[in-house]
């Protein structure tokens, strides 16, 4: 692998250039892939845009970029391995996309315009095998905001599949957001739908009995001609879920579950949403449950450990432990109070609050015992 530094001129990478769904992102007279197959959507806000204009018309170094040459011989020689962002921000400015200081670029007076685009950046181009240039992009100081770790997945996996994936799960407006936004966290442009459905899909695959990741599942699909498989299930879950469980009136508790877990559990039985649906609104109103996603969880398995009911404060155990005379209100053994658990004598499920009434303390061997019944 070769690598040698070049300069060139805002004004040179910002020569023709394009973006379009057809002709991609290009610049340097369309020398210049600046959004290859690996690489991230942009991603930068108002204010790192301002930023980088801000550097340039103060003369002040902006970090180096990174190019790779793909051969002479190529349709476009060179692709940005890291300075996206920046890069993008030079280019849509001068192409008038967004004002810096209330004025766009075609705005500024011919000095400051001739300022800009004869600022010079400086460029380390890399020539070698693909491997050599993946394991490059993995291992160098990405300036600006850091690779998560799906961005850096992406590039390492880069090829068919990941291109795919990408339409569906990581354009702003993309069809697993508009399908999932209300179920999943995260956003598509950080690659957290496309991280989440590759989740989905190596925890399927290993409860189908084959041990998987996310990495191992990227690897064995990376030159798969597309990402249908993926796509199609990420759809499957999603669908049942909100066939099941409608996100307009319990999104609040929908979001950020599981639901492929659920999905390969109970897709292949008939669920009475009707009755589910009243039971998770009585459910959400109890102030015995701490943790509200775990309801819909309960619901379908009925384990109350997802709900983490409220458990007796140690004011209420203390005073049960003195009335009980320090003894299990089931064995009657005396047991100092740091070695005795509080106990609903009437359970949760049965009606039973967290209050005196209600409590009594059992050692724990006693309270196991019950807990198991």
């Amino acid at each position: 692998m070769t690598i040698k530094q070049i300069e060139v001129t805002v004004g040179d990478i910002t020569n023709g250039y394009v973006n379009n769904e057809e002709q991609g992102v290009r610049g340097y007279g369309g020398k210049l892939d600046i959004r290859p197959p690996y690489q991230r959507e942009f991603i930068y806000n108002e204010k790192e845009q301002q930023a980088v204009i801000t550097t340039v018309l103060n003369g002040y170094p902006l970090n180096v970029m990174y190019w790779v040459k793909r051969g002479d011989d190529a349709e476009c020689p060179y692709e940005v391995m890291d300075g996206q962002q920046r890069t993008l921000s030079l280019c849509e400015y001068v192409a008038g996309k967004f004002s810096y200081e209330f004025k766009n670029f075609f705005n500024q007076p011919k000095d400051i315009q001739r300022k800009i685009l004869d600022y010079r950046l400086t460029v380390y181009v890399c020539e070698g095998e693909p491997s050599e240039k993946l394991e490059w992009f993995r291992t160098i100081n990405i300036a600006g905001k850091p690779l998560n770790e799906q961005e850096i997945n992406n590039a390492v996996y880069a090829g068919p599949f990941v291109s795919d994936a990408k339409r569906h799960f990581s354009k702003s407006n993309c069809g697993a957001y508009r399908l999932a936004k209300d179920l999943v966290n995260g956003t598509p442009i950080r690659q957290d739908f496309l991280k989440k459905a590759l989740e989905w899909m190596a925890d399927h695959e290993t409860r189908m009995g084959k041990r998987q990741t996310i990495v191992g599942y990227m690897a064995d699909h990376q030159h798969d001609p597309n990402a249908n498989n993926l796509w199609t299930y990420f759809q499957n879950v999603i669908n049942w879920a909100i066939t099941n469980f409608d996100p307009r009136h319990f999104k609040k508790i929908m979001k950020g579950l599981d639901w492929a877990l659920y999905y390969d559990k109970f897709y292949d039985k008939t669920l009475d949403t009707v009755v589910f649906a009243r039971q998770i609104s009585t459910l959400m109103r109890d102030s015995e449950i701490q943790r509200q996603q775990g309801i819909i969880p309960y619901v379908l398995t009925g384990d109350e450990r997802e709900l983490d009911l409220r458990a007796f404060p140690d004011d209420i155990k203390l005073a049960v432990w003195e009335a009980q005379g320090h003894r299990c209100a089931i064995c009657g053994k005396e047991m100092d109070y740091e070695f005795m658990e509080g106990d609903h004598i009437t359970p949760w499920k049965e009606g039973g609050r967290t209050v005196k009434e209600n409590c009594q303390m059992l050692c724990r061997e006693c309270n196991r015992r019950k807990s198991a019944k």
